[in-house]
């Protein structure tokens, strides 16, 4: 059975120019054209688009998606074990966020003046308080810490929807760059790598070199931060690692 561009495009929840750019790009062209040559879509091209966006929203970038899916000697079961894999694994972080949110309900720990209701509005699946148990582990009795938790009081709902704003502006700009095959020690991976530092300083403490090298090797060691940043991107923990130790040599020196 065959089915046009619009029916695929409404069974799948996208838009009719994400499968013309599909197609566009070789990941998914349809198998038949109608007489007025009409996209036309059957079973298999409707098996190939529910593994890309499989892929895709388990955040892999669409040149990846297209080795992997065209790889002569992949077996179509293990994509399905490895999409199994990658989200049951999504779902144990997105249990941890819930609980974090539970908890925050019970005690507010870092003092940040919103509603749960707020914290959802504002940050979606990424509650604020998931990392304030080891934050206060790591750094209960510290300066910074003492001066992370003085400024979040103070914060009102539009202040944590403008930091909200620059994390996700910068994360875009992050993930262009890795699209792009830039390396960690280039001049717009150092200069993110700043404004991240940057970022820190002016929400939470004074961050200097040293502090956010040691921060850049938390976010690989520490499975709870790592997650946060390869949520953004694969990879992307260990490629700010290294941004942030070229960026620290290039501007400490």
């Amino acid at each position: 059975m065959e089915h046009s561009v619009g029916q695929v495009a409404g069974f799948a929840g996208v838009t009719v120019r994400t499968l013309h750019h599909y197609d566009t790009i070789g990941l998914l062209s349809p198998g038949g054209r109608s007489h007025a040559g009409h996209r036309r879509y059957d079973d298999a091209d409707l098996d190939r688009l529910q593994q890309i966006l499989f892929y895709r929203e388990l955040g892999f970038p669409l040149d990846e998606i297209a080795a992997l899916l065209d790889d002569p000697d992949a077996d179509p079961q293990e994509h399905l074990r490895r999409q199994h894999a990658l989200l049951s694994h999504r779902i144990e972080e997105l249990q941890r966020m819930a609980a974090a949110v539970e908890t925050a309900m019970e005690a507010r720990r870092m003092g940040i003046n919103l509603t749960p209701e707020e914290k959802f509005e504002v940050f979606g699946d990424k509650d604020p308080e998931a990392h304030a148990e080891e934050a206060e582990r790591r750094w209960g009795g510290t300066d910074a810490y003492a001066e992370s938790q003085r400024r979040a009081a103070r914060y009102t709902k539009e202040d944590w929807q403008r930091m909200k704003a620059e994390v996700d502006f910068w994360s875009e700009r992050y993930d262009a760059l890795m699209e792009a095959g830039e390396p960690a020690d280039g001049e717009r991976a150092t200069d993110l790598a700043e404004e991240h530092r940057l970022h820190i300083s002016t929400w939470f403490y004074e961050c200097g070199y040293e502090m956010h090298r040691n921060l850049g090797g938390m976010y690989v060691a520490d499975p709870q931060f790592k997650a946060f940043y390869d949520a953004m991107r694969p990879g992307l923990a260990e490629h700010l690692r290294d941004a942030i130790e070229a960026n620290a040599r290039r501007r400490a020196a």
